[in-house]
């Protein structure tokens, strides 16, 4: 696969080798309000220029930062859905982002909260190079995440009964440029629950990859 970048409200980048950090949203779950001051500071970084002394390559990563953060800090203090409290959803979700680790992905951290999911993964260069040229036009990226996103989403709207969106359209990823930012992250991924007050400490959290004896037990997730 080759270098490639998109882009609906958020931009998404591409990378062959890469690690991926990835929040997924409840939809509806960032209140009215919040969706204001998100895109209010998401427009304000993209009217400044890039500073002198840094690459563009970091100065994305600080705009991509500031607005995670801002979007981290309505999930966690007052998420407008919160379906995810409900443990044999989040069982569901965890349980697909096990199904094909090992396989499509290396799963190196995760975390369902009640509002959100976070997760950091690598394609697996097996995978992908059996994708063959149709990685250039759907990147692995996009198969791995649509797979997770729609598999999960069916099934929570069978035990909860609904139907339509259950996953916000767009999330927040961000390519993972070396090993200290891996361990920063995934630190952060395992505290979340403890910095959102649902848990005590984070080797305590079910639905954690710092909790010990995750049991998958999900339906094959489509391609």
């Amino acid at each position: 696969m080759r270098e490639k970048f998109s882009r609906r409200d958020l931009p998404h980048w591409d990378y062959p080798g890469a690690t991926y950090f990835v929040t997924t949203c409840l939809q509806g779950s960032i209140p009215a309000t919040g969706m204001v001051e998100i895109i209010r500071l998401r427009q304000s970084l993209e009217r400044i220029s890039k500073p002198p002394q840094q690459s563009i390559s970091d100065w994305k990563s600080h705009c991509w930062k500031q607005v995670f953060v801002e979007s981290e800090r309505w999930l966690d203090q007052d998420p407008a859905v919160r379906f995810l409290a409900d443990e044999r959803l989040a069982g569901q979700v965890q349980a697909t982002l096990q199904y094909f680790a090992g396989e499509r992905y290396e799963l190196l951290a995760w975390v369902i909260m009640p509002s959100h999911y976070h997760w950091v993964y690598r394609p697996r260069d097996e995978w992908v190079r059996q994708l063959g040229s149709d990685a250039d036009q759907r990147s692995p990226r996009q198969r791995i995440q649509h797979s997770v996103n729609r598999h999960s989403a069916v099934i929570c709207n069978e035990l909860l009964g609904q139907t339509g969106d259950f996953w916000q359209r767009e999330f927040y990823d961000h390519c993972i440029r070396d090993a200290e930012e891996l361990e920063r992250i995934i630190n952060y991924i395992h505290a979340n629950p403890v910095k959102a007050g649902i848990a005590g400490k984070a080797d305590d959290y079910r639905f954690s990859s710092a909790f010990v004896g995750h049991v998958s037990n999900v339906t094959k997730p489509e391609s």
